[in-house]
This record gives structure tokens, sequence and C-alpha cells, in this order.
């Protein structure tokens, strides 16, 4: 039968498309899991679950199904044979918790069991346990649920949190649980937040990331700390610069050099930029606490992770609307990008032989998880769950500049309307993103190809306030 004619994106094509997130690698490279969310109309809400597939990209296949619950934060066990994983199963009142299941598919178990849920977790190097961030309990162990609800009570200076509701006494902080017979020990406590865990490659420490001092809720000078990882140790702060040391809204983890003597993570600017100072590559010696800036300051760096020879780091790198997964030479700052391209990759796994797994996207195509060897670099799809937008005719994306009345160069993009005629006057969308720092960048939006469909043209514009300049 022929081929059916692509037809328009259309508004209901905005609630069809799968949200790929959540990668991670397998310690030998040869399988890949990650959380995909798909619309459930019913609810009116996308809802998780964790696939995996094959470097090749054969074997797709999911790993749960469960309508009623989501599934993220895949992590293969370092000996490749789980999955660990955060779910909210249970029911309407669920908390979170640690799930593992084994890695080729098959019955999940729930893990961990704190009645504050969990927020964060990370294995061992050993598989013998996990670095657990988990809620305090929303009442002492033992006591009665109430019939109603008590009023919340807040006298923080920061009252409420975007995805956590109001802030009150309640706080997270990192726990050690034991694989073996899943008992929790306590590892920090008081009135601070801890985010971020990561085990030295030695096993010997955990680093995080947390905000002290008398009231942290008026200050960004977040830090990193390390403490041992067993019962009754004293945690030590690594980190000292006055300003913003790995920022947890970056989502990324403190990155242990394969040696465990250094950590590789984001440094950003003072309290008075703000979010406005980038946030670039920052290599802390742990021991001594020297820290070296090899890639400059000036450019975003995130969720930077160390090659298996120690002597480079691999990261995201934005620069003017793109992002490229990239390789920093520690001792020139050289810069090699790994994808290249109008592309926007958001994350990234590594294996130690050399595969990288990258979730990464461009103007015609939302996130979708491709292979590259660093030998080759040529990027080969692993799986792709909007296959059927090769049905859609989708409007092209052109990259523009322009002068502001001071003669500032301003950056964007315009998109003319699917049957665009030229010398034809069109209704025209002046887009522009919010804040605080962003950029339009060569990643799929679903609303653009909306209006170019209906026969609109859009204008996106960088402002000077945008960052990847």
């Amino acid at each position: 039968a022929a081929a059916a004619e692509p037809t328009k994106f259309s508004v209901d094509d905005l609630v069809r498309a799968a949200n790929l997130n959540d990668l991670d690698l397998a310690p030998d490279g040869d399988a890949v899991v990650y959380s995909v969310g798909e619309p459930n109309h019913e609810t009116d809400n996308p809802v998780y679950d964790l696939w995996r597939a094959n470097w090749d990209g054969s074997d797709r296949r999911p790993l749960t199904r469960t309508p009623d619950a989501d599934e993220w934060q895949p992590a293969f066990s370092p000996d490749g044979r789980q999955i660990a994983f955060l779910s909210d199963r249970g029911g309407e009142d669920a908390e979170t918790q640690v799930w593992v299941m084994p890695a080729d598919a098959g019955e999940a178990a729930a893990f961990t069991d704190f009645p504050g849920g969990v927020v964060d977790f990370d294995w061992s190097p050993d598989g013998k346990t996990l670095a657990v961030i988990a809620n305090d309990p929303e009442r002492p162990a033992g006591e009665p649920e109430p019939p109603q609800p008590p009023p919340i009570v807040i006298d923080r200076y920061q009252f409420k949190m975007d995805f956590t509701d109001f802030l009150t006494d309640r706080r997270q902080h990192l726990y050690l649980v034991d694989v073996a017979n899943r008992k929790a020990t306590q590892l920090t406590s008081g009135a601070h937040d801890e985010y971020l865990p990561a085990f030295s490659p030695d096993g010997r420490h955990i680093a995080y990331v947390t905000k002290r001092g008398p009231d942290p809720d008026r200050h960004l000078n977040w830090d990193i700390y390390v403490i041992e990882a067993r019962a009754g140790a004293a945690e030590t702060q690594v980190t000292r610069f006055v300003g913003a040391d790995l920022d947890p809204d970056l989502e990324t983890r403190p990155a242990w050099s394969p040696d465990s003597k250094r950590i590789a993570y984001l440094q950003s600017g003072e309290d008075k930029w703000i979010y406005y100072k980038p946030w670039s590559l920052a290599i802390i010696d742990v021991e001594s606490g020297e820290v070296s800036r090899p890639a400059g300051v000036e450019i975003n760096h995130t969720k930077p992770v160390f090659t298996a020879d120690g002597q480079s780091v691999i990261a995201l790198v934005e620069e003017s609307r793109v992002t490229h997964v990239s390789r920093i030479d520690l001792a020139t700052g050289h810069v090699m990008p790994l994808t290249t391209g109008p592309r926007f990759d958001f994350d990234f796994a590594a294996a130690a032989n050399g595969r990288i797994a990258v979730l990464g996207g461009d103007d015609l195509h939302p996130y979708r998880i491709e292979g590259i060897e660093t030998k080759g670099n040529v990027p080969f799809v692993i799986a792709d769950h909007n296959e059927w937008l090769s049905e859609r005719r989708l409007a092209r994306v052109e990259p523009i500049e322009f002068r502001s009345a001071d003669g500032t160069p301003i950056e964007g993009f315009l998109v003319k309307p699917v049957d665009y005629a030229p010398g034809k006057r069109y209704p025209t969308i002046l887009r522009i993103h919010g804040g605080p720092v962003y950029q339009f960048s060569h990643e799929f939006m679903e609303d653009w190809q909306v209006y170019a469909a209906n026969g609109y043209a859009v204008v996106a514009a960088n402002p000077r306030g945008s960052s990847g300049r």
C-alpha cells in the first residue's frame, strides 16, 4: 500500500510525544536503561516507565508497565546484574522509595521503606550499599495519623519550593543502606538538606552537596562535603568558595576521579550574581582543597565525569544555541566536541570502554538516545520513541541574528509557516524565553511546530540575558 502523505503537526500531537529521560549505561557498555513518559489521557498526566535497549539498538523493550505509578532514575548495579530505580508505587499516598529489579527484566521489589520517602540514591562501587537521600518523616515513629490534617506551620525564610510545596522543619538527609539486610544508618542531621550523593571509586567516602550557616535559606553558598561511609563518621567540608559550588538545580552529581583524590563539579559566582554567572567546570583536590578551572569561567558546563584514565573530563558544554557532549583535557583545557552540529544534548552516560550514550535532540527530533564511540564520534540511534514524527510535515528552524537599538547582537531563530510562500506577509509570534538565564537552542519545540502548521511565523529571541555566550 502506498504510504500516506505526511500531515501537519497538530494540537493533538502536543500530547502524543514521548519524553525520554534518566538514562544509564551498563558497566560493560552493552545496554542502556532509561525512563519514558507517555501520555495518560484519562488522568491528563504522563506516566513514566523504564525501558531497556541493547547498545546496537536491538531488543528495545519495556521493563515496567504501571499505569498508576511512575518509575524513573534507573541505575545499573556495579556488576550489571540489577537495576535500582525510584518509584511511587503503592497507591495514591505512597512515598517514593528505591526499588530493585533484575537487569534483564523481571519482578521489582521495594528496597527501602523510609516513611518520608526517598529523594536520591547512588550505588557503592562494590554494590553492597546504597547512599540514599531521604526526607524526614511527617511524624515520629509510632505516632498515629491524626483524623484531620494538622495546620502547616512555616517559620522559614524560604517558605515554598517548586515540586516540593511548602517548606517546614522537615529536612532531607544522607543515609547508608545495607543491600543484604536493608538496614539504614543515618549519616547526617540538622536544620539543612543534603543532595546528590556520590560514592568515591574506592568506596570509602560519599560526597554530597549542602548549604550551611545560621540560615541557609538566605544565601546560595552551596558547598561539597565528604563523609566516610560508616556509622558515626564526621563530615568534612571540601569546597570553601563563598558562592555556589554545585547548585543542586543544575542536576549535576559530584564526580570523583578514578583514584578517589579529586572531584569534578560546577562553580558559579557570588550571591550577588544569582544565576547570571556561568557555572563552569572546577576540579578540587579533596585533601589540599586546591581548585583549578581547566576550561575557563565564561562557558556553562554540566554533568562532568572523569574519563577512565583521569586525564580528561566528559561534560555537556553550552555554546550559542547548541549544547554538545565534549571532552575537556584537564592539562591543556582543550575542549573537543564529541557530538557536533545544530543539536541540544541534555544528558549522557559513559562506560569505561569508551562508549557514550547521549540523550539529545535537534530542531526536528525530540530527545532520543544515540550512541557514540569516542574513537569514531558518529552518532547512531539506540532508542527513538517518536518515530511517528516522520509522518508529519515539520517546519524548518532557521538561525537568525540582528542588533538591538544600541548595537548589541541578538541571536535567535525564525520558523516560517509550513506552506510559506516568499513575498507573502504572515502573522508572526514573538517568542521570548523566561529565566533567570536560558537560551533557545536547536531542540524540538512543539509549540513552534503547532504555530507554523497553522499559518504563523515564529521569531524566537535570545536577548542579552541569555546563556550560551
